[in-house]
């Protein structure tokens, strides 16, 4: 049975020009967005994040998964089309994960029909939703943080 909640997993890879970012193509609707799904009974948000990427791409083992504060609310019916809770629970929070992989290759479930590595900025730019959108940010800031944080780090 389903949970109360949804994950959005954003696969990113670091190469020598910079960080780029996994998003995926809906084949049910033809827009872009990173790994989302459903949590089940019994899961906490990290597992349902690493099922989810393991079900739509095939990653997950051995790769680094990296909890964000980005958290959404999103309508229960656009997420299974009605009120699967009871008609009390109208919204259902969207937590948000990256996962770093180390390989570029993405074996995509018949959700999405295309898969593309893209900059920040085209990623923005192609992503639907907010939300996909504020976890980018917030992922792609964190990076960066990490990575100016590493370079400027003197050992006395």
């Amino acid at each position: 049975m389903r949970a109360a909640y949804q994950v959005l997993v954003i696969p990113f890879i670091r190469r020598k020009h910079g960080i780029e970012y996994a998003i995926l193509k809906r084949s049910d609707m033809n827009y872009w967005q990173g790994i989302a799904g459903g949590g089940e009974m019994g899961e906490n948000p990290e597992q349902s994040a690493r099922r989810e990427a393991l079900e739509e791409t095939g990653l997950g083992e051995g790769c680094r998964l990296i909890q964000l504060d980005s958290v959404t609310s999103l309508p229960v019916v656009h997420v299974v089309g009605h009120f699967l809770w009871g008609e009390e629970v109208l919204v259902i929070p969207e937590y948000s994960f990256g996962l770093e992989i180390y390989d570029q290759t993405l074996n995509i479930s018949k959700e999405h029909t295309a898969y593309k590595w893209v900059s920040y900025e085209e990623g923005v730019s192609e992503l639907k939703w907010d939300s996909n959108k504020t976890a980018l940010w917030e992922l792609h800031t964190r990076l960066n943080l990490q990575n100016n944080y590493k370079e400027n780090y003197v050992k006395i």
